[in-house]
């Protein structure tokens, strides 16, 4: 797991980059209060919604740092997937107060909305990275995202 990552040339961050059997992940993490929902509308793109309120822009943030990141691993393992999602965190730690369903996981343009539990499942999933690989890639991924 990296924390905290600068964006090259941005002011933006990085949340967290972890790097798993199953692939690279770049989480956005969220801690919001109230209902989160996805509106799939019968034209036009998805919006995600958070306590009524349209967080749409979340994410187009998330498309490009998973823009960047991609970029920098096709340098070194052009075939190695590099997957985009959120994790919601709950306000004061309950899970209840998360906002999303607990027995399905919602998408928005391809990515994924999580609690901590269930990206943890995620994360552990079987994959073609190795620990050795994992290591060299770690590495490699810290020297092009520095700490913000």
């Amino acid at each position: 797991m990296l924390h905290d990552r600068r964006m090259p040339r941005t002011r933006a961050n990085i949340d967290h980059l972890a790097i798993a059997a199953s692939g690279v992940y770049v989480i956005d993490t969220k801690r919001y209060r109230g209902k989160v929902e996805v509106r799939k509308p019968l034209f036009g793109e998805p919006t995600l919604r958070i306590a009524g309120r349209d967080k749409t822009k979340l994410v187009a943030g998330l498309a490009k740092q998973l823009e960047g990141v991609r970029a920098v691993v096709a340098e070194l393992a052009p075939d190695l997937p590099v997957h985009g999602c959120f994790c919601f965190v709950a306000p004061e730690g309950l899970l209840a107060d998360s906002g999303i369903p607990l027995l399905r996981t919602l998408t928005v343009n391809g990515y994924s909305l999580y609690y901590p539990r269930t990206l943890a499942k995620q994360l552990n999933r079987p994959g073609p990275i190795t620990t050795e690989n994992s290591t060299a890639l770690a590495t490699w991924l810290g020297n092009r995202f520095p700490p913000a």
